[in-house]
């Protein structure tokens, strides 16, 4: 069993880490402001504990960055050096604040350029996997989609945090595609765009992405 940070106090992170415990790893959630995450760690067990980002940093032996993405730089920079040489799960996609043009949401970010790589530049001694960025929060964990298993799309630079990724994502039920480095998520940012459209247009969240093989 590891343990498992998860930075953000948001339905993301909270899906995240109640998954986690169920499967039996220890996990601490962090937040700015403990007060958001004190209904959580009240009906969380002994398996799950709160801290700020930077004691959730030092706590994780793999950590899940699960704030929102112009966010996300401000809760790298928050843990300090704590997250050198660790895997983290990198589920931030670049919502821009615009509002969405016919269903479609914006991002802040270009078509040859990720949130991600954006991350990885800033710290390099950062083990980054984008991971959980496809998907709704009420399907992050064993999703139920008529007996099929949907495929979670990973990438990050670290060949051996990208298998670490892969167990994890397993034990929560999913099957993953492994895209390689990190600027594959510029590809895997944006099916976040695609997941959301029949949400945006017709009030469907239901459903998950999957890639088919011959």
């Amino acid at each position: 069993m590891k343990r498992i940070g998860v930075l953000g106090s948001g339905a993301v992170g909270k899906a995240i880490a109640d998954g986690f415990i169920q499967e039996g790893h220890e996990v601490m959630r962090g937040s700015r402001d403990g007060s958001k995450l004190a209904e959580w760690k009240q009906g969380a067990g002994p398996k799950g504990s709160t801290g700020t980002f930077a004691e959730t940093a030092r706590f994780g032996d793999v950590v899940v960055l699960a704030v929102k993405g112009a966010a996300a730089q401000a809760a790298i920079d928050a843990c300090g050096g704590a997250l050198a040489g660790k895997t983290v799960l990198d589920t931030t996609n670049p919502i821009a604040d615009a509002p969405p043009v016919n269903g479609v949401i914006q991002f802040f970010t270009g078509p040859n350029e990720s949130l991600m790589e954006r991350l990885q530049k800033r710290a390099p001694d950062i083990r980054f996997v984008k991971a959980f960025s496809c998907v709704g929060s009420a399907f992050m964990v064993h999703p139920k989609l008529g007996g099929q298993v949907p495929t979670m799309f990973i990438c990050g630079d670290d060949e051996k945090a990208r298998a670490e990724a892969n167990e994890l994502l397993a034990e929560l039920g999913w099957e993953t595609e492994d895209l390689g480095s990190a600027a594959s998520a510029r590809a895997i940012e944006p099916l976040c765009i695609l997941w959301c459209i029949p949400g945006m247009q017709h009030n469907r969240w239901n459903h998950a992405l999957k890639l088919l093989k011959a």
